[in-house]
């Protein structure tokens, strides 16, 4: 897993807040070197971004994750 940059982590938060139609979203670095950035909506954490670098194309995965208790009742 390679490093975020500042620039690419306030571009890829501008992209996903246009495709996704949120602005309350935010991707985050982390404070630590090899901990996991990651992608929050309203302060609160959904998920990790991962960033992959193969052949020299760049890609970001999204890992989103969602508790059971967070669902509404069925």
């Amino acid at each position: 897993m390679a490093d975020m940059t500042p620039s690419e982590v306030t571009r890829l938060q501008t992209t996903l807040q246009r495709l996704l139609g949120s602005p309350k979203l935010t991707v985050t670095k982390p404070a630590r070197k090899g901990m996991s950035v990651e992608l929050a909506v309203a302060g609160e954490v959904i998920g990790t971004v991962h960033r992959d670098e193969d052949e020299g194309e760049v890609s970001y995965a999204i890992h989103i994750t969602v508790l059971e208790e967070d669902l509404p009742p069925a």
